[in-house]
């Protein structure tokens, strides 16, 4: 290494492309233990997409990578690791980043990954699958023709041949995948597949696609801004509005579907599920057009139900001689039909908050938030200006950095130290915004920035809920102009009343319970049974340690896009960007077991908790 004024002179490029050749070389040879001592000895990472363990996995430390190498390295062959693109340095951390590729016996794959300048060890590397060398996507080089040049007699269209497709899908031709849930998830797994010529059905109860959008409330719509959201394949136009309003969401929705060629069933509800291991397939009872019995056969049913799918209502002592309405937020139908009611919300995360303020707006006499517990709450300004001004934004796009390599970079944070990263960030916000977080405590409303103060997406991957992106609510509970009564639950009900857990007593005619989702493997319980949910266990959560989400330590989420305990049941969901962009993974392990591949799995954890 040479110097510069007595300091050494860091050349990026060749201290990453040193390092990869001792990668490559190490690994060529079967020497996992070599491997191993390129990494930091304790604080090193190692996270994989499917590459090395046909599976979503981080490994910590020396001793765990070499235990991942060991197992994998025969069946996985990697090779020709490369350096992908000019590296960078930062002299402030001393860290060197660099994207790199190379594949495996079956794969062609992508990576990132981080150097200690000082040292030339690695302190993270990210590796994840592109595509399968034998089954690419059929798109750019190897897009379909669309036509067959030339005069055939009775030549068959391509209307003819959709025609074909959805009339023989599901009766004469079975589906190798059924999907349960046609909501973003679902149709954006569906769209991947169907890239990947993978035959599919997608199961939705609702009469068109995006209705799961449009019979909300009113004033609904994504608090993620339009960079964040993109769905696989076709990205929203640039003149998409920041963000989508509820109606124009499911519209587009129900386009995506069509131009992507997706078999949608509509007015469609899965009665129930039963796997039969001598043939290796499901059956899946399907009700058709509400009408219609149909009995599916397919050899992989994946849920994709939505991680906020299954609705958490609790039964208060005296509902049933509540004479106004109750009901869950998830059946919320706007306030509009509740101007001049008094209205009491048991919950204060993000449906608490935008159905208070949507009472408020069409004019309920009375609108009273229950606040049980603390509440993590950020202003959308500052969401946009502090967390994703460099990954998710506008000013992301003009410099180059595309959607896909945005969920890469966001990919290659460990979520072991993602928590460290991401709580300078929010000490910013909260500096920023430190009067309006004083007015909003000021009300008496319980603040929270984390259990370890790294944020809100760390909440959110923890335990799904606890927080509020604010759209406007906070400033009506700052002015008096929603009423809040924290640290306390409704205790009971009367004819016209709520009684709370202090012994106090509100008026309401209407009480709407925003308290949240359970786990998705309930969705598996009440489709399948409770002994398939208890099989695979919780849906989501890290195991931190932390309020909502028990230990030990998992480091990557329960049950999501990878294998579960339960042979061929898959679950998918998460927030746009993780449906978006881990609906590829899902897609290459489908398509590898349709194909035959052998796809040995590595790092299926034990199942510690149920629900």
């Amino acid at each position: 290494m040479a110097t510069m004024n007595g300091s050494p002179k860091i050349d990026p490029d060749a201290l990453v492309d040193a390092w990869l050749a001792r990668l490559d070389s190490s690994l060529a040879s079967g020497d996992a233990s070599a491997a191993a001592t390129l990494f930091e000895e304790s604080t090193s990472f190692w996270r994989d997409l499917i590459a090395f363990t046909w599976n979503i996995v981080t490994v910590e430390g020396r001793s765990q990578i070499h235990a991942m190498l060991q197992s994998t390295l025969e069946s996985v062959a990697p090779k020709g690791w490369v350096r992908n693109g000019t590296a960078s340095y930062s002299a402030d951390s001393g860290v060197i980043e660099a994207w790199i590729k190379f594949e495996t016996r079956d794969a062609v794959c992508t990576g990132h990954l981080r150097l200690m300048a000082t040292t030339s060890l690695c302190r993270t590397l990210l590796t994840a699958m592109e595509g399968l060398k034998d089954f690419p996507e059929k798109k750019g080089h190897t897009r379909p023709k669309g036509v067959t040049h030339g005069v055939i007699r009775h030549r068959a269209s391509w209307l003819d041949g959709r025609k074909e497709e959805e009339r023989t899908l599901g009766s004469t031709v079975q589906p190798y995948c059924v999907i349960v849930g046609g909501g973003q998830a679902g149709i954006g797994l569906a769209a991947r597949l169907r890239q990947l010529g993978v035959p599919c059905i997608v199961v939705e109860k609702n009469p068109r696609p995006g209705d799961s959008w449009r019979s909300r409330y009113k004033s609904l719509c994504l608090h993620d801004p339009v960079w964040y959201d993109h769905l696989p394949y076709l990205p929203f136009p640039e003149n998409w509005p920041i963000f989508t309003p509820k109606d124009k969401m499911g519209d587009w929705l129900e386009a995506y579907t069509k131009i992507m060629e997706i078999n949608y069933w509509t007015s469609s509800e899965c009665l129930g599920a039963r796997f039969d291991p001598q043939s290796g397939e499901w059956e899946v009872k399907i009700l058709r057009d509400r009408s219609k019995e149909v009995t599916l056969r397919p050899k992989q049913l994946i849920l994709a139900t939505g991680m906020s799918g299954f609705p958490n209502v609790p039964r208060i002592p005296g509902q049933e001689e509540f004479v106004g309405d109750l009901h869950h937020s998830s059946k919320h139908p706007g306030g509009k039909a509740y101007k001049g009611k008094r209205a009491v919300i048991l919950g204060s995360n993000n449906s608490a908050h935008d159905i208070a303020a949507d009472l408020w707006e069409n004019g309920a006499a009375e609108v009273t938030m229950i606040q049980r517990s603390s509440t993590h709450v950020v202003r959308s300004e500052s969401l946009l200006q502090f967390v994703m001004k460099n990954t998710y934004s506008e000013s992301a796009v003009e410099s180059g950095l595309t959607t896909d390599k945005a969920d890469m970079i966001f990919a290659s944070v460990p979520y072991k130290i993602m928590g460290d990263v991401n709580r300078p960030t929010y000490d910013a916000i909260r500096a920023h915004d430190k009067d309006f977080y004083a007015a909003l405590t000021k009300t008496g409303f319980m603040l929270d920035f984390g259990d370890d103060d790294s944020g809100l997406f760390m909440k959110y991957l923890r335990r799904g809920s606890g927080y509020y992106i604010d759209v406007g609510a906070s400033q009506l509970l700052i002015d008096g102009e929603i009423k809040l009564r924290s640290g306390v639950t409704i205790a009971s009900l009367k004819p016209s009343s709520v009684v709370l857990s202090d012994g106090t007593e509100i008026a309401a005619d209407v009480v709407i319970l925003a308290t949240g989702y359970g786990s998705m493997n309930q969705w598996a319980a009440k489709l399948i049974s409770q002994e398939v949910a208890d099989r695979v266990g919780k849906c989501w959560g890290l195991g931190s340690n932390t309020r909502k989400d028990p230990g030990p330590w998992e480091g990557e989420l329960r049950n999501m896009w990878k294998p579960t305990a339960q042979e061929g049941l898959w679950f998918h969901g998460g927030n746009l960007h993780q449906a978006r962009h881990y609906s590829l993974y899902l897609a290459l392990q489908l398509k590898a077991r349709m194909e035959g591949i052998t796809t040995p799995v590595y790092g299926i954890p034990k199942v510690r908790h149920l629900s």
